[in-house]
């Protein structure tokens, strides 16, 4: 299951029964919204049940206080999107960082000297920049700007990750996007309405562009970048690479990927030129 408020957008339930019935499971996997001050009863039931299930939006961080044994990943985050029952033990992970890391790879290429000298700019540092903070950290990205409305914000953000990245207030944009080779939208500008976090015209020839807001027919500043000539793509690779990170998580198998995929009616965006 998936618990959040409100989760009645989620696609978790499509790709993930579709991959359950892959490998002849029949377990169903169903969407459950639950409002903030149920979270910690309701995973407590989950724990009895052995029912396991992820975690969405406003709810992660407070999950945190509502498991018994968080991985290192998701204390590194400071956020819980999977669960599940180890030896009676209610265990919260975080797959939102391998989903970011295979977005990022597919996206840019996974060379390790690709990412030192690469300027990243991400807009937003809010729950959805720490995971792909992470990720882009650990693939070796070292030149990272986060225009942040609220710059305090940011800097407690990257004190937090121990991350070292430069910030800068939204009205410095433009010139923090001068040398971009990634742009990053991590704020909801996109998710309910068709608002662009930075103008195209704005963004190098060569930036390639990671929308973590994903929408059916993609977000139409990923469509407007990509007709630029952009390498774009939105977060729908990041949420199926989550949600199969998730399955592996709970039953020890490769996900299914085709099959997730497959159940969304649409394949990964190819990126033959990376950076």
């Amino acid at each position: 299951m998936i618990i959040g408020q409100p989760v009645a957008h989620s696609l978790s339930p499509v790709f993930q029964n579709a991959a359950l019935a892959q490998i002849g499971s029949a377990v169903h996997y169903r969407r459950q919204e639950i409002a903030p001050e149920h979270v910690a009863a309701f995973l407590t039931a989950c724990a009895a049940e052995r029912v396991a299930g992820n975690i969405t939006l406003p709810h992660k961080e407070r999950a945190m206080d509502c498991v018994q044994w968080t991985t290192a990943v998701a204390q590194r985050v400071g956020a819980v999107n999977t669960f599940w029952t180890e030896a009676g033990t209610l265990v919260g992970h975080n797959t939102d960082v391998a989903g970011a890391a295979a977005a990022l790879g597919a996206l840019v290429g996974r060379a390790p000297v690709v990412w030192p000298e690469l300027p990243v700019v991400m807009f937003g540092a809010g729950g959805s920049a720490a995971a792909t903070l992470v990720a882009l950290h650990d693939a070796g990205a070292r030149a990272i700007t986060i225009v942040a409305r609220t710059p305090s914000r940011a800097v407690a953000l990257l004190e937090r990750l121990e991350i070292d990245a430069r910030v800068v207030a939204t009205h410095e944009a433009k010139d923090a996007l001068r040398d971009a080779g990634l742009v990053i939208n991590a704020t909801p500008i996109g998710l309910r309405d068709d608002g662009w976090p930075v103008e195209v015209e704005l963004l190098p020839p060569r930036a390639a562009v990671f929308d973590l807001v994903y929408r059916h027919g993609e977000t139409p500043w990923v469509l407007a970048c990509r007709a630029a000539g952009h390498r774009a793509e939105d977060g729908l690779r990041m949420l199926v690479e989550q949600g199969a990170a998730s399955f592996e998580s709970w039953f020890g198998v490769p996900a299914p990927r085709d099959a997730m995929w497959a159940a969304l009616g649409t394949r990964p965006v190819a990126h033959p030129d990376p950076v």
